[in-house]
């Protein structure tokens, strides 16, 4: 007997369609309906999948069948706009899975967690950055202790991005990414201390550079940007033990193995590994990681990528932002589990 799981999506503009595509494209899984509040952007994603296409969400859910719902919504910090139709799904029993941040509110974020708690559902977040083979091994030479004691997690996450709507955009709608690859690595971090600046013409803080120490006693750094160049590589992450290092360029093309003492390398590359198509192939791993852990009824607090890890990674970008705010104080971060 085939167990079909039957989604729909909400939010429609580029990454709602990615996230309807490769839904498309998993097995056991039906593309059954599809939603946005602009009525020409839902008839449109409804043409191009063919599916039913609706411009309520509440009609949605009480006309359609669905087991599994995804919110790519966008609004202010690219989260205001999940917080209403996660609540709705999960209200309705529906596993759910929201485009990071998961709100651009700690206390909204905070709600949602507790109400799918209450309710029994998953409710997951889109840290797809993490979903690729590169990290994987990465994460198993870490578990299979090859790198010895874990000394430091160094990440790096630059784009190019002119969006000036609030001070803090670049910090709360590009780096849920960063920091949930750092701690799927390094664990839950204890400490932040933040230092940022402002582009010549801008008026957010566009750059970043944080410092964290980790609750294992590792320390770590981010760097981020919205003021580079997005022909170049966008993102490097080196994590270093006492038996060795790896370090990971651009997501998911490449991972070196440097062992101490060694000279021979571990040399991985995407095209070995997986045959991946590009970055975009990191949401269909994502969206095919949470299906499967439907199909195999995983706990909802034992899902990857959980709605926790998501709160962990804002709970330490609010701190950094604190930081700043205070003129680079070290501030704990107070409230994380998971990791």
């Amino acid at each position: 007997m085939v167990f079909l799981l039957k989604v729909a999506v909400v939010g429609l503009r580029n990454i709602g369609k990615l996230h309807c595509r490769y839904y498309q494209e998993i097995p056991d899984v039906k593309l059954v309906a599809v939603c946005d509040l602009d009525e020409k952007l839902a008839e449109a994603a409804a043409l191009l999948f063919g599916v039913t296409s609706y411009t309520d969400f509440n009609d949605l859910l009480e006309n359609e069948d669905v087991d599994v719902v995804s919110i790519a919504t966008g609004g202010i910090e690219n989260g205001s706009h999940h917080f209403a139709p996660a609540m709705m799904a999960i209200e309705k029993g529906k596993d759910v899975l929201v485009e990071k941040p998961l709100s651009n509110q700690l206390s909204e974020a905070h709600e949602m967690i507790a109400f799918a708690k209450e309710k029994g559902v998953r409710l997951a977040c889109n840290l797809n950055h993490r979903f690729a083979p590169t990290a994987n091994k990465a994460k198993n030479w870490i578990e299979e202790g090859t790198l010895g004691s874990l000394l430091y997690v160094n990440m790096k996450l630059t784009i190019g991005n002119p969006n000036e709507s609030t001070p803090w955009i670049h910090l709360r709608a590009l780096h849920p990414h960063s920091i949930d690859v750092m701690r799927y690595f390094g664990g839950d971090i204890r400490r932040v201390q933040a230092f940022m600046t402002k582009a010549p013409g801008r008026n957010v803080w566009s750059t970043a550079s944080i410092n964290m120490e980790f609750s294992s006693g590792a320390v770590g750094h981010l760097t981020g940007s919205y003021d580079m160049d997005n022909r170049h590589p966008i993102e490097q992450c080196e994590v270093a033990g006492t038996k060795g290092r790896f370090v990971i360029d651009d997501v998911y093309n490449e991972v070196t193995l440097y062992p101490h003492q060694q000279s021979e390398l571990t040399v991985i590359r995407n095209s070995v590994l997986t045959g991946m198509e590009g970055f975009n192939a990191t949401f269909k791993n994502r969206l095919q990681t949470f299906i499967n852990e439907i199909k195999l009824n995983v706990a909802p607090d034992e899902i990857s990528g959980s709605g926790m890890e998501a709160l962990a990674a804002q709970t330490v970008i609010e701190a950094a932002i604190r930081s700043q705010q205070n003129n680079g104080e070290v501030i704990e971060v107070r409230v994380q589990k998971g990791g």
